[in-house]
């Protein structure tokens, strides 16, 4: 058998499927790097555990933002490292399959594509997320029925009908869970003068943020750096305010499924009706975002078990089945 693989390179996270051996990998999308001597220091958890926290001369970054490449060359060597982990060398070059957002350009495509045979595949194919996402989920897509899927990643977020194998209606908009976290860090520089770091956003989002009032509404107290005295400060911030202060990114995402459904042709729309959408992805994490998409919407909202690894297991599914599935690859 030979050994292909399926990778869900995302802006936050990346996660490797191996051909008849499942998800072998999964990292953060992080690399950090010396700039002195340009030498790779560390990648995946190891790198993300310096964001923040290193002296000038070391960066450590995501090389992916807005679900596209930023860095050709850094994206190349976190790619060959991923590769060279899970056993790829020069005796072993397998056929990669990579799962791309379908907002981004011809060029950047080619990029990926470039950037993966460096990395040491044999051959690279793409396929858009939303199309690996609904066969993660397990939907009909050769079926002449309309399936939804939303998809809520770090950089970009997708809204996609799916029938016969093809996508009849998308919108994609580069807005994801970084620009939330973004938004929660303005915040509170705006309203209490403090400074927060990216991963402090992350956490303060994971453990209180909400996009539909919740039973319960927390506060939690978050450490920064007060801008008039450079001093340390502790403020307490509510579940509330997270939310009004993330309002604007998740309006964005709520329009652009409000907008797929009306350029929706009326049959496929009354498919959705019956099965309602599906949502993955990060962004998925987010508490009460069903909630809300249905209440703005009137459909119902399927929230996947597993919704960080419903891409992955959709690409997996395809390689596993390389002949039968590989017209569904994004053209290139």
């Amino acid at each position: 058998m030979r050994r292909d693989l399926a990778i869900d390179l995302g802006t936050a996270n990346t996660l490797v499927w191996g051909r008849g051996r499942g998800i072998i990998l999964r990292e953060p999308t992080v690399i950090a790097l010396n700039q002195r001597n340009g030498d790779v220091l560390a990648m995946g958890a190891d790198a993300y555990a310096m964001i923040g926290r290193t002296p000038g001369h070391i960066i450590a970054d995501r090389p992916l933002r807005g679900g596209a490449i930023t860095d050709f060359e850094t994206t190349a060597r976190l790619i060959k490292l991923l590769l060279q982990r899970v056993g790829v060398s020069r005796f072993n070059r397998p056929r990669v399959l990579i799962c791309v957002p379908s907002a981004i350009t011809m060029v950047e495509r080619r990029a990926v594509e470039e950037a993966t045979l460096q990395a040491g595949a044999s051959s690279a194919y793409l396929m858009e997320e939303p199309m690996a996402a609904a066969i993660g989920a397990g939907l009909p897509i050769h079926e002449p029925i309309g399936n939804m899927v939303v998809d809520v990643g770090g950089g970009t977020s997708e809204v996609a009908v799916i029938s016969l194998g093809g996508m009849v209606t998308i919108k994609a908009v580069r807005i994801g869970g970084f620009d939330i976290d973004a938004a929660i860090q303005a915040f509170v520089r705006r309203e209490y003068s403090v400074a927060i770091g990216e991963r402090t956003a992350e956490e303060l989002k994971m453990a209180i943020g909400s996009a539909y009032p919740q039973t319960e509404e927390p506060k939690a107290e978050i450490r920064g750096r007060e801008l008039s005295s450079g001093l340390p400060k502790e403020v307490l911030v509510s579940a509330e305010e997270v939310r009004e202060a993330i309002e604007e990114q998740i309006g964005a995402i709520v329009t652009a499924v409000l907008e797929t459904l009306t350029e929706c042709p009326p049959e496929l729309t009354q498919d959705v009706l019956g099965t309602g959408m599906y949502l993955v992805g990060g962004g998925a994490l987010l508490k009460g975002l069903d909630a809300r998409i249905a209440q703005e919407t009137g459909i119902k909202v399927n929230l996947i078990d597993t919704p960080l690894e419903t891409v992955v297991k959709g690409a997996g599914v395809t390689i596993e089945s390389f002949d039968e599935l590989k017209h569904l690859f994004a053209d290139r």
